[in-house]
């Protein structure tokens, strides 16, 4: 009987020997494997068996930030026996840093970074993510103490490049490749809130301005245009309409003469008496009671008069 029971116990321990020999990795992690306390080998993903006792996964102390109820962000740490091999995306707290022209603020940050060396991520450096918060912390405020408050608003993309460039260099010996660095949050202090929104408000005020001005401009621009187009349409109109009747004229002179013609009478003297008449009409017509008429006048009209009667002889 008592026979029985240490078969039972020693199978019981084979079993539990076993099972404390089976490791399971999953997808896009690596375990690391130290034999009496030295390295082994990392396992990649997959079904492993290692030798209890000797063989055990190296615990990994990750530091890492997380929000507590009130929405701080606090600093917290895990132990882990697996790397992830994906993406990871830190969220780093606002740090303060001062520009080239002497300007606090605080600036937050997030970085993507990705573990492509377990072996050096775990036994080049501590701990890998408080390494990479304290190298971004110095870098950040490295790169914007080269740079004023302004060129720190417009130049987020050259500073995330050149960050990202300074990270992925240093980290390089952590096995560690940083993707992308974000500037997420950049807040400058109160007073400069203000004065930075007081002269956005005035370049939208002198924009406005300026616009106005130039339409204004324009509108008296294209306003002169019309004035000067239409006073040329009105000159070519009457540059015709004079050339019209002149034509007119020279028609009529044309065939008066030649109706005058075999009477041997004057064309001219003719026209000329039309105008007389035209002229004595327009005095008639202001009402004046006592007309002056010159000299010649009665002579005139009495060739006139003979003039029509051979032009009426002339049509018959």
């Amino acid at each position: 009987m008592f026979s029985l029971y240490l078969v039972i116990a020693f199978a019981a321990l084979v079993v539990i020997f076993i099972a404390r020999g089976i490791i399971v990795v999953r997808q896009a992690e690596v375990v690391i494997i130290e034999r009496l306390g030295k390295y082994y080998k990392t396992l990649p993903s997959g079904l492993h068996i290692v030798v209890p006792i000797f063989d055990k996964m190296r615990p990994i102390h990750w530091r890492y930030n997380k929000t507590d109820y009130r929405g701080n962000v606090v600093v917290a740490q895990r132990v882990e026996n697996r790397i992830d091999l994906r993406e990871s995306v830190y969220d780093f707290p606002r740090q303060n840093v001062i520009t080239a022209d002497n300007v606090s603020m605080n600036i937050n940050a997030l970085l993507y970074f990705q573990i492509t060396d377990p072996y050096k991520a775990v036994y080049e450096i501590g701990n890998l993510p408080e390494a990479i918060e304290k190298l971004t912390q110095t870098s950040l405020r490295n790169v914007i103490g080269e740079l004023t408050l302004d060129l720190t608003f417009t130049s987020r993309d050259s500073i995330n490049a050149k960050l990202r460039n300074i990270l992925d260099e240093a980290t390089d010996k952590w096995g560690v490749k940083v993707n992308r660095v974000e500037l997420q949050e950049i807040q400058p202090p109160e007073e400069i809130r203000n004065a930075m929104e007081k002269q956005m408000r005035a370049e939208r005020d002198k924009r406005a301005k300026i616009l106005t001005a130039e339409g204004e401009r324009e509108y008296q621009i294209l306003t002169a245009e019309g004035e000067r187009q239409a006073k040329i349409a009105r000159a070519d109109g009457e540059a015709q309409s004079k050339l019209l009747v002149a034509d007119a004229e020279r028609k009529s002179i044309l065939l008066v003469a030649e109706a005058l013609k075999e009477s041997g009478a004057d064309p001219a003297q003719y026209q000329i008496a039309l105008k007389y008449i035209a002229a004595f009409e327009g005095l008639v017509q202001k009402g004046d009671k006592t007309v002056v008429l010159p000299y010649e006048s009665s002579a005139l009209l009495g060739s006139v008069k003979t003039m029509s009667q051979l032009f009426k002889d002339t049509q018959l």
